[in-house]
């Protein structure tokens, strides 16, 4: 069976990860901003990148040290693919931001790969070579960013070997508000500060949190989810790191969000809200942050399970 077409471009979606309550297994997507790769069959094995251009260029070429690069590489490796790839990266996403912009990479890359193809493979096999992409960016195998940008809409995923992804409901009248301020957070120095256990009141305040927020998505309970939106591990560790932190989650709840939080290791935070309060959420945020001295870039957007696909 001849392969479908030489070359491929896919678009990725930026995405939320830990969504607050979730840490490392949950997230959502993001369609308003995201990555494109364009892959191209060789006959020169191996991965090369021929191109990087966008909000961010200064990104490493060698494929080994890229995100995208590595996951075709991973790709290429476990298939035994007799051909090597090309690749142009056109990245959306801003660096280091907490919109999961390497994930993003990584996941358009496969997904434009996986279109020239003999053989297509299946989404959950794609993840896990998109993965290996997203350990050169963040140092570990997490799925919080790439299962969201892959799959599309709220995802749990459970596991690592051998991950099983879920995508949750979304309640139709939620809108998430995404609020970036202009400043870099590497994701290592977010994750590097983390203590390595957690007080038991904690984790069990966080569980039922957790649960609470599912349970809320499922039965389109929109006081459940106010009630359960609430990071107490991880937000608390992080805040000092985002200027005016405090100052902006209070004001998006005082307009009316549901619940705001970082946005995977941030900078970024992301509430959500019900559609007639977005508005005002998000001008409560950006004024905050103003008075931070931090412009900011934000999108309102609902949650839809729209992963990444070939652009025609």
């Amino acid at each position: 069976m001849s392969a479908a077409r030489e070359s491929a471009c896919a678009f990725a979606p930026a995405s939320v990860g830990n969504v607050a309550i979730g840490f490392d297994i949950l997230g959502f997507s993001i369609g308003a901003i995201g990555d494109r790769a364009t892959v191209r069959r060789t006959r020169e094995a191996g991965v090369r990148i021929s191109a990087i251009r966008g909000v961010v260029a200064d990104l490493p070429m060698d494929a080994a040290r890229n995100t995208a690069g590595r996951a075709l590489q991973a790709m290429r490796d476990a298939l035994g693919l007799p051909f090597g790839f090309e690749l142009e990266l056109d990245k959306g996403i801003p660096l280091a931001s907490g919109l999961g912009g390497s994930a993003a990479s990584a996941v358009a890359a496969v997904v434009a790969a996986n279109a020239v193809l003999s053989e297509p493979r299946g989404r959950l096999e794609l993840l896990k070579y998109a993965m290996q992409g997203e350990q050169v960016a963040s140092g570990s195998l997490h799925v919080d960013n790439i299962a969201p940008s892959l799959f599309g809409g709220l995802v749990l995923t459970v596991g690592i070997d051998q991950p099983r992804v879920k995508q949750i409901p979304v309640p139709p009248t939620v809108r998430a508000v995404i609020v970036h301020p202009h400043m870099f957070l590497s994701t290592r120095q977010a994750r590097a500060i983390l203590k390595g256990s957690v007080l038991m009141e904690d984790f069990v305040w966080q569980t039922a949190n957790l649960a609470g927020f599912i349970s809320g998505c499922y039965t389109n309970d929109i006081d459940m989810l106010r009630e359960s939106f609430e990071d107490v591990v991880i937000e608390p560790q992080r805040a000092a790191l985002i200027p005016g932190f405090g100052a902006v989650r209070r004001a998006a709840l005082s307009a009316g969000a549901l619940g705001c939080s970082i946005s995977g290791a941030g900078p970024t935070l992301f509430a959500w809200c019900l559609e007639s309060h977005a508005h005002a959420v998000r001008e409560a945020m950006v004024v905050q942050f103003s008075h931070h001295g931090l412009e900011c870039d934000h999108w309102t957007t609902k949650v839809e399970p729209v992963g990444a696909y070939v652009v025609d």
